[in-house]
């Protein structure tokens, strides 16, 4: 006996496809951001299997929100890193230049 209720990542994937015809009137660089988008939503499948929403496409949106946040906190992360290297390269800058 097979199973009888679709799993998330089946729901998933008929999710995706229903938003072929979409994917295909955009632009070329705009469907590989439509693509990553996608792609985030089937890393979090596993999360997205445990909830079994009423509605997927909720579940789809929010794995896609959630790896917007990631990418925005790693690209924070890496801006203060630069903005204190940047800070600390400046004063050991003015303090060869007191000490000379």
């Amino acid at each position: 006996m097979g199973r009888t209720n679709p799993t998330f990542r089946d729901v998933l994937r008929s999710l995706e496809d229903s938003w072929a015809d979409y994917r295909r009137a955009l632009r070329r660089p705009d469907q590989d951001r439509f693509d990553r988008l996608w792609e985030d939503a089937h890393e979090h499948a596993d999360a997205g299997g445990y909830l079994n929403h009423q509605n997927p496409m909720v579940v789809v949106l929010f794995s896609m929100l959630l790896a917007q946040q990631q990418r925005i906190e790693d690209l924070e992360a890496e801006l203060e890193g630069s903005r204190t290297a940047a800070t600390s390269a400046d004063s050991d800058d003015s303090d060869d230049r007191s000490a000379t």
